[in-house]
């Protein structure tokens, strides 16, 4: 199933879940933190070609990256976070809810 979002940009939702999924930049192993920023550690690392769901965002450690520089973090699960600046939502802004 796919939506389009407010910069008219189509997005799919996962089958079964009513999180809005992206994809990562093409040609980045995306790391996936603890927290909304650098400081926190690096849990895991997206493969090349990865998609996401984000879940909510929330404002961190401000990042430059293919999609420009945001300090916008997005929760694709519990306790893990990627930079906004590195997947393509479309938008310079928030494209769901806010975490917390």
């Amino acid at each position: 199933m796919s939506v389009e979002n407010d910069s008219g940009q189509l997005q799919s939702l996962a089958a079964g879940s009513a999180y809005p999924t992206f994809p990562v930049a093409p040609g980045y192993r995306l790391n996936v933190r603890s927290g909304p920023g650098t400081n926190y550690s690096v849990i895991d690392v997206l493969p090349l070609g990865a998609t996401v769901s984000i879940r909510c965002q929330c404002d961190g450690t401000t990042i430059s990256g293919p999609y420009g520089t945001s300090d916008i973090w997005d929760c694709i699960g519990n306790g893990r976070f990627v930079s906004d600046a590195y997947v393509k939502t479309g938008s310079d802004g928030y494209v769901t809810n806010q975490c917390g």
